[in-house]
């Protein structure tokens, strides 16, 4: 299918009247799970519930007769993130941290059924990962699939219709005495992905054919530029909204751009970031800077247009402007967002605060902005 519209002229009701209108032959009913691979899970955990405000849920490991690695499960909202670390020196995790550093290996997908879903995406082309296979404890079973997408990573399909456990099977609830309170983080908005370039077209084609996802928005170097580096992104989503994966690519420029960057540190393609919604920025993001996170700064001229570009928004520009938060409009309303710096030495991995007051959009006016505090950093690192 051809883009559905340039993000100059996105109408996304127009959009959601031709996704109501076909086939969704893969029905996914949102992010089940986000695993990443890591150096340290027991030390990850820790970070991420004293830095983002994740609370304890469920662990694996040797104490539950996993030998080969352990992982804790951690959940804010409807967001689950599951940190494993390896407990052996070879294998498939050990090489995966190896190669990429702390990174995402898994997007897991909720879905009414994993072996349908298996079948669809692999007879359309997708390469299998993980065979379709029960698992089950006195808690039920869970159903689960996988296949492979950009780099080496990986989607579950996961079926819950018939479990009333915690996690899954092979987990027992973790329980701890350090409970920091939550920053406000709701759910998974969208992840991005980063590609070499002239893998865009190949994986929005990918998510298109074999997923049934469809050109929701695309930007190209026109949109994502500045002086120095380019990007171009098309955001691939499912029939009803709730996934969304935009798929960047480098465009040439005078320097290296964000995504050579990545692609450099990280040794190919993966998730660049993940963005997570609040219904309170100010909130979150007072929360998050106290406890250490450290996000781009924005220059303050940013802030001299935004009123003329935005229009009347409930917050005060001022206190925006102090925690360095975004805004953007579109037809439907506006967002504020702000970007983490790379949660890793690597200049890999970051995450994105969003908060949507109407708007279906990306935040394209804030690209610009966005660019030069990123090339900034660059040039810090020295790899601009």
């Amino acid at each position: 299918m051809d883009n559905l519209t340039a993000v100059k002229n996105f109408n996304y009701s127009e959009t959601k009247k031709i996704f109501e209108q076909a086939q969704d032959f893969l029905p996914i009913l949102g992010t089940d799970y986000v695993e990443l691979y890591v150096g340290n899970a027991k030390q990850a955990a820790h970070y991420y519930k004293t830095a983002f405000g994740f609370q304890d849920l469920a662990y694996a490991g040797l104490e539950t007769g996993v030998r080969d690695r352990t992982s804790y499960v951690l959940q804010q909202g409807k967001i689950r993130l599951v940190l494993t670390t390896p407990l052996v020196q070879t294998g498939e995790i050990a090489d995966h941290i190896k190669k990429h550093g702390d990174g995402v290996k898994v997007i897991a997908l909720w879905v009414n059924n994993a072996y349908d879903a298996f079948e669809q995406t692999v007879k359309r082309g997708a390469k299998p990962f993980l065979q379709p296979e029960s698992i089950s404890d006195a808690y039920g079973e869970i159903r689960r699939s996988g296949i492979h997408t950009y780099g080496d990573t990986v989607h579950l399909f996961i079926e819950r219709t018939n479990y009333l456990g915690l996690f899954m099977p092979g987990y027992e609830r973790w329980e701890s005495e350090y409970h920091p309170i939550p920053t406000g983080l709701k759910y998974i908005d969208h992840m991005v992905g980063n590609v070499e370039m002239g893998g865009m077209n190949v994986w929005s084609k990918f998510y298109a054919e074999v997923m049934g996802f469809y050109n929701l928005i695309t930007f190209d170097d026109k949109d994502i530029s500045t002086e120095y580096t380019a990007l171009m992104s098309k955001v691939m989503t499912n029939g009803n909204g709730y996934i969304k994966f935009p798929i960047n690519e480098p465009a040439v420029g005078k320097k290296k751009s964000q995504v050579e960057e990545y692609l450099d540190f990280y040794n190919g393609p993966g998730c660049q970031h993940i963005a997570v919604a609040t219904d309170d920025i100010i909130f979150t993001i007072s929360e998050m800077r106290k406890r250490g996170v450290e996000f781009l700064y924005v220059p303050g001229s940013y802030y001299d247009t935004v009123g003329q570009r935005v229009g009347i928004i409930e917050e005060d520009l001022n206190e925006l402007k102090k925690w360095g938060i975004m805004v953007d409009r579109d037809e439907e309303g506006y967002l504020l967002q702000i970007f983490t710096k790379p949660v890793e030495d690597r200049p890999t991995l970051f995450f994105e605060i969003i908060q949507r007051k109407g708007a279906k959009s990306f935040g394209k006016g804030n690209f610009q902005a966005l660019f030069e505090s990123i090339e900034a950093e660059q040039a810090r690192r020295g790899t601009l």
